[in-house]
């Protein structure tokens, strides 16, 4: 089955065209209908904040989403404007940017987002929280693709990455998959060592090979493991050496007294992803 509906979210910072484009992309591969999803972050205002001073901080923020909104819709009408044939659907959302992702994600087959920048990026740049991407990941109840900060992917999914480890959430980021492994040029299923495995059966991967195989993706299987090298970075090392386009992989975390948790390896990616990663929780 198809992807039949893509959102993209689109917000302030300049990286948006490019997860656009690869929306746009996706959405003539697979002839699906493509949501632009303009919307940023609350402000955060500190408590302390008078309540004269909230209201000119509030009203500057109504004017700069407004602004951020208009050039947003005018980079999804050009991008159209290419595309011709891509049934397509724009959408402002004034409410939290995770609230309005996770609300147009419910009826979306996939969600295309943006890294955050790490230290270089601020909320006063992009719009968008910190932990905006860690929370949508954990919430929204899709799968999502997350495009790197650097870099150009407009033809991502030929040459693909399992992380595979028999979890809930790496089955499920497979099967989320599907429609992209069945058009890889390559798709390789790779057991890491040195974290935490789940009950791989008597030959690792080969089960979630055959899986795929029934699927008609043809995948390989092998294993990868470097002494005392996180998985994350086993990954991203692995990707490079394989000089893949896409990591398909599960995503861990949980919330704990208040606080979002990610996994170790989820964090990892998240940080310091350099193709695009699909992930699924």
């Amino acid at each position: 089955m198809d992807y039949k509906t893509i959102a993209v979210h689109l917000d302030a910072a300049a990286r948006s065209s490019e997860r656009l484009e690869l929306g746009f992309a996706l959405a003539d591969r697979y002839d699906a209908h493509l949501v632009g999803l303009f919307a940023m972050s609350a402000a955060r205002l500190p408590s302390y904040v008078r309540p004269d001073t909230s209201a000119m901080l509030e009203a500057a923020q109504d004017r700069r989403r407004a602004e951020a909104a208009g050039e947003a819709a005018a980079l999804f009408r050009t991008a159209a404007a290419r595309y011709g044939g891509t049934k397509t659907e724009w959408r402002a959302s004034n409410a939290d940017a995770l609230r309005a992702v996770q609300l147009g994600a419910r009826y979306s087959d996939l969600v295309v987002v943006g890294q955050r920048e790490s230290d270089r990026d601020r909320e006063g740049e992009s719009g968008v929280a910190p932990e905006f991407i860690d929370e949508l990941v954990l919430s929204c109840g899709r799968p999502v693709l997350i495009i790197p900060y650097a870099g150009r992917f407009r033809d991502a999914g030929k040459r693909v990455l399992v992380a595979w480890n028999a979890s809930a959430e790496a089955a499920r980021a497979v099967a989320d998959a599907l429609p992209l492994l069945a058009r890889a040029d390559s798709v390789e299923v790779i057991v890491f060592e040195g974290g935490p495995q789940g009950d791989h059966g008597e030959e690792p991967g080969a089960d979630a090979a055959l899986y795929l195989a029934r699927h008609g993706v043809k995948a390989t299987v092998s294993r990868y493991g470097i002494p005392h090298v996180d998985v994350g970075s086993q990954i991203l090392t692995r990707a490079a050496d394989m000089s893949v386009d896409l990591i398909v992989m599960g995503a861990y975390g949980h919330s704990r007294l208040r606080e979002l948790v990610l996994g170790g390896v989820t964090r990892t990616i998240l940080q310091s992803m350099t193709v695009p990663v699909l992930m699924s929780h």
